[in-house]
């Protein structure tokens, strides 16, 4: 049986290449050329005058708070739909995180209810560009500067995607980037920090190294983090950025393919997107309606060699964060309870997304 991945990377043979000409250079740690050449290139392309790669995208977050001096007795406004990785870096900076429900239509944060938890306490907001689809960032940044907040984009789910013509992550203080095994494009583990502030990048690039002095010989003026990128993972990512227009359109594809097809059952529907925007389709999801067992179609799926995955669960659903839960979050949940995200990786064809389109379409009869 043929197995259809839900969001498998496609490495080959100038990945290969690349890889094995920095472990030839002899560089295979964070010293090299080639995370200076990557960090540059995806910056350039992005259109962001700087650009820090990271150990991760959850690293990129919590170097981008603690840059910004967000620590105890501060608020940091997310939304109650997300992976938890946007969260946990307001705890290791001590701050609070605010949830707050997301939109019906996009599934991101809404910037109404954004409004509504700003207290004086709020410093910052992270807004996610939920699985690739741009938030409303005019609204977001209008808040901002009414409020004097700092903003975190979070666009580890977004690479590739626009907003007006302008990529995400351009928008706030920084954006934050991931390149984890499952992203649209890999770095096997990594991510970056993206700023048009040369002074804050600088202070990054120096955060990210132990804080060691970057005039000076091991020399530490402060307490920094190693969250440094390899040169063996920036090969990679400088091998997949060769290919990341075909991904994107690759995806493109596959969330045509399923509105096509699934649209017309008139219970299942989809993310939606604000005007004047792109998304990147990092993944497809459908939301089934209040009838259907997702669990019980995600068991159809898997016998039938197809890997899905249940929508994110809302954060305050964790035990670390139940106490900060103010609200029921309706709309994360119903999402959360009714979702599903099908197969929308780059190793699949379009045939393998028809066929998961065949065997959804008998789910729903069979439910």
């Amino acid at each position: 049986m043929k197995k259809i991945y839900l969001d498998a990377p496609r490495v080959g043979a100038t990945e290969k290449k690349y890889v094995n000409e920095a472990i030839d250079s002899g560089y295979v740690s964070s010293v090299g050329t080639f995370v200076k050449t990557f960090e540059d290139t995806l910056a350039h392309r992005l259109g962001s005058p700087y650009g820090v790669a990271t150990q991760s995208g959850t690293a990129a977050l919590h170097i981008s708070l603690h840059e910004l001096g967000i620590g105890p007795g501060d608020e940091v406004i997310v939304p109650a739909l997300t992976f938890i990785a946007t969260v946990n870096p307001v705890m290791y900076c001590g701050a609070t995180p605010v949830f707050v429900d997301v939109d019906p239509k996009t599934w991101n944060i809404d910037p109404k209810e954004i409004r509504k938890n700003i207290t004086e306490r709020t410093k910052a907001i992270i807004p996610v560009h939920l699985y690739g689809n741009p938030c409303a960032m005019d609204e977001i940044m209008d808040i901002a500067k009414e409020n004097d907040l700092f903003v975190v984009e979070d666009a580890t789910e977004a690479l590739g995607a626009t907003y007006k013509g302008a990529h995400v992550g351009t928008f706030g203080d920084f954006g934050c980037f991931s390149f984890n095994g499952n992203k649209t494009m890999t770095t096997a583990s990594g991510g970056m920090v993206v700023s048009a502030q040369e002074k804050r990048s600088r202070h990054i690039r120096c955060l990210v190294n132990q804080a060691r002095d970057l005039e000076g010989d091991h020399y530490y003026s402060e307490i920094g983090f190693n969250y440094r990128m390899t040169n063996i993972q920036a090969a990679l990512g400088l091998a997949q950025m060769e290919s990341f227009e075909q991904f994107l359109q690759q995806k493109k594809a596959f969330n045509d393919i399923y509105r096509r097809r699934l649209s017309s059952l008139g219970s299942i529907v989809f993310q939606e997107a604000y005007p004047q925007t792109q998304p990147s389709f990092w993944l497809t999801c459908a939301l089934f309606d209040a009838e259907t067992d997702v669990q019980e179609t995600q068991k159809q799926l898997e016998l039938a060699g197809i890997q899905s995955r249940r929508i994110f669960m809302p954060g305050t659903s964790f035990p670390p964060y139940q106490r900060f839960a103010k609200a029921e979050y309706a709309v994360a949940q119903e999402i959360y309870e009714r979702g599903l995200c099908l197969p929308s990786s780059t190793l699949n064809t379009n045939e393998d997304i028809e066929y998961v389109c065949e065997i959804l379409k008998k789910a729903k009869v069979s439910t």
